[in-house]
């Protein structure tokens, strides 16, 4: 997606090179996927379920009204 639209970053990260982003993630398992710092998931999903995982991730935050 990163590279279909410039509004869209993607990093990856080698975690043996940057231990200090693998513990700040809690990185137990490859590939993780972090979205906005607030979602996140391991392994490889299925299409629908990552697009489920990016809605969840650009969501306005619940009011607790």
């Amino acid at each position: 997606m990163a590279m279909a639209n410039s509004h869209i970053t993607a990093d990856v990260v080698e975690v043996s090179e940057f231990p200090d982003l693998a513990r700040r993630y809690g990185i137990r398992g490859v590939p993780k996927t972090v979205i906005n710092d607030g979602v996140e998931f391991v392994g490889n999903v299925p299409e629908p379920m990552f697009v489920d995982h990016l809605k969840r991730a650009i969501a306005p935050p619940e009011s607790s009204a």
